[in-house]
């Protein structure tokens, strides 16, 4: 089904290109056009108005709302601001724009205060954990990883690779954590998986307190951004062949955290692993 505007504007354009052209551009036959150009011209006549509002429009690639056409058109003569939105809406030539898409996943059940602050020295393992999810590149679709880190010694201390985004993912990592005391902090995004209820529920009942970044500020957890970065960066940005299956995606993950955890030296920790300086500290 061919609008009256679309007929309208080949009528407009065929002074400058051939019909011809402008039908094959529209996907449009010939003898469709002419016959809605019939009937067009046999069922409207416009006003003077009405066709300068539209010859505004063709000229403006249908770019403009009422209101700039208003404003151009009133250069010319006068006519009211909600005339011009009228006849535009009768003809249904109003702007032609693109969609907005938003990404609400839901009302967050508890957002908390940045508590961490970015202060994350301490003296004892599991007193300061931040968490992250990123996505694992995988062909033309992701696996996606959770990990949680301890600042003492910047030893990953729990993680999980699903191929999807979702609370389950947080709450199982999370579940792979020991006791803890209720001095253990807990930092994490402002995420819909982590302002959860369910995610909420389950730091609550390990007696965790939760510290949150900042909207819009990454470096407000940049401990576990920097080991999300370095693991992308160290393996997969230059060995793309490492996205060809979904098992070497996995097995790249983990001997990775395993090599960062057991074997990777820290200037920060005397030239010595995470797990090596935890134990010698012990």
């Amino acid at each position: 089904m061919v609008n009256k505007s679309t007929i309208r504007l080949i009528k407009e354009l065929s002074t400058h290109i051939t019909v011809v052209r402008i039908c094959e551009i529209l996907g449009v036959s010939r003898t469709t056009y002419y016959r809605h150009l019939k009937h067009l011209e046999e069922a409207v006549t416009y006003t003077e108005q009405e066709l300068r509002i539209h010859q505004l429009c063709v000229e403006n690639h249908f770019l403009y709302g009422y209101r700039k056409i208003h404003a151009l058109l009133n250069k010319e003569m006068y006519c009211s601001i909600s005339k011009v939105q009228r006849i535009m809406n009768k003809h249904n030539w109003g702007c032609q724009f693109k969609q907005k898409r938003f990404n609400k996943p839901g009302n967050p059940y508890k957002v908390v205060d940045n508590i961490i602050d970015r202060d994350w020295i301490t003296n004892r393992p599991l007193q300061k954990l931040t968490t992250d999810i990123t996505y694992l590149p995988f062909g033309s679709s992701n696996l996606y990883l959770c990990s949680i880190l301890d600042t003492y010694n910047s030893e990953i201390v729990a993680y999980k690779i699903s191929d999807r985004q979702d609370v389950t993912l947080a709450v199982d990592t999370l579940n792979q954590l020991p006791k803890l005391t209720e001095t253990t902090i807990l930092h994490s995004d402002q995420g819909a998986v982590f302002t959860s209820k369910k995610f909420f529920d389950l730091v609550r009942k390990k007696s965790i307190t939760r510290s949150m970044s900042h909207k819009g500020t990454p470096c407000d957890n940049a401990p576990i951004e920097s080991f999300h970065s370095s693991l992308k960066s160290e393996t997969f940005y230059h060995q793309m062949e490492l996205s060809s299956s979904k098992d070497i995606i996995i097995e790249t993950v983990e001997n990775y955290i395993n090599f960062w955890n057991n074997k990777r030296i820290f200037t920060k920790l005397g030239h010595q692993s995470p797990v090596k300086y935890r134990k010698s500290k012990a």
